[in-house]
């Protein structure tokens, strides 16, 4: 485990997918506000094993990404998932990615602590670019709880 007092802030989504790249919207806006030097903002995309080096050497990560968990658009749920197991089910291939990712984060021997900022969104989603508006309003109140979790 590392001894980096560093706080990765990591979105996770596709923006080509409305509402699942919420985490990427939030991490942007968490990016464009003053942060605590020990804290690193990464647009992670679609997820894959090239996040690994990043979240080693942090020793606090914290995800946002899309779920489709039948909650209301919009609604945001703080976890703190140990393994893959314990993240709630999202919308794309990167559920498989992201998944298969933590599980080598973890067998690597990596223990920091990991907090998800998981959002609803509805199941059915057009390709866009756009959020919806209750996606959309929520990404403020996002980033101001991770802002609150990275600075903690």
């Amino acid at each position: 485990m590392t001894t980096n007092r560093k706080t990765l802030v990591l979105g996770i989504g596709n923006v080509l997918m409305g509402d699942e790249g919420i985490g990427v919207h939030v991490v942007n806006e968490v990016a464009s506000r003053p942060v605590p030097d020990h804290v690193e903002c990464l647009d992670g995309g679609t997820g894959s094993f090239n996040l690994l080096e990043p979240m080693q050497t942090a020793s606090r990560v914290v995800l946002i990404d899309a779920t489709v968990d039948g909650g209301e658009a919009g609604r945001v749920s703080v976890l703190r998932p140990r393994f893959s197991k314990d993240y709630p089910r999202t919308l794309t291939a990167h559920d498989i990615g992201l998944k298969d990712l933590i599980d080598a984060f973890y067998l690597l021997g990596d223990e920091p602590e990991v907090t998800l900022f998981a959002v609803s969104i509805d199941h059915y989603q057009d390709m866009t670019v756009d959020l919806s508006e209750a996606v959309k309003a929520a990404v403020p109140k996002v980033a101001d709880m991770v802002m609150e979790e990275a600075a903690a």
